[in-house]
């Protein structure tokens, strides 16, 4: 007979459920062109030794879970938590890449050049991308996901890999920022982003684009 799995501890339920969301590493196309959810992207090396130091800064802090969009960049990023955790990576849509429609693919100097580029930064509550999705959809998908993935994990740590909007989304939604000023918010390859929930509370926002600082004392926060 296997043995259960040990539950968070008393304390750590008392203290919250943490989720930390950590935007994928470096892609040879980071910066210069809307992927989306096209499939065959893989880190460049800058990209795996970002992962790496996701994993490492980890260290000392239990992780419950670790959850990924289920694109290539996302995942092989996960990979060294994994490993170091010992927690199979799960996939979950709710943590994909924002739809970018017919947008997919386009380079970021084509599209920032489209009349409709300044709704994408000022408005974007009220653009849908072209036969893709709108930026309220991809707020209620990955607010949503990180509701269940809370309501799962109840009290314990979760790692969740995903990309720079969606992050974004979520990190507003928990600060209270309205969505047409999600884009002030900076999300860097390879960050870390901290949320704690704790049951009859506001979210917590306890990091937002860390990409240096050992991440252990976060439980005691």
């Amino acid at each position: 007979m296997t043995a259960a799995t040990p539950g968070p501890s008393s304390e750590h339920r008392e203290q919250g459920t943490l989720l930390l969301l950590v935007r994928h590493g470096e892609t040879p196309t980071t910066g210069r062109v809307l992927p989306g959810r096209a499939p065959g992207l893989h880190l460049s090396d800058r990209g795996r030794e970002q992962a790496d130091r996701v994993a490492e800064r980890l260290a000392g802090l239990p992780v419950d879970a670790v959850y990924s969009s289920p694109l290539e960049r996302a995942c092989e990023t996960a990979e060294p938590t994994a490993v170091r955790t010992g927690r199979d990576v799960k996939h979950d849509d709710g943590l994909l890449e924002c739809d970018f429609g017919d947008w997919t693919g386009a380079a970021l100097a084509d599209v920032a050049a489209l009349p409709e580029w300044r709704t994408v930064q000022h408005s974007p509550s009220t653009f849908r991308f072209p036969r893709g999705e709108s930026f309220t959809e991809m707020q209620a998908r990955i607010v949503g996901s990180l509701e269940a993935l809370r309501a799962a994990h109840a009290g314990g740590v979760v790692v969740c890999f995903s990309h720079a909007d969606p992050i974004k989304a979520a990190v507003a939604h928990a600060l209270g920022t309205p969505l047409d000023l999600f884009q002030r918010i900076v999300i860097s390859p390879g960050s870390v982003s901290a949320i704690s929930f704790v049951d009859g509370q506001a979210p917590a926002v306890l990091m937002v684009n860390s990409t240096s600082d050992p991440l252990s004392g976060l439980r005691g926060r």
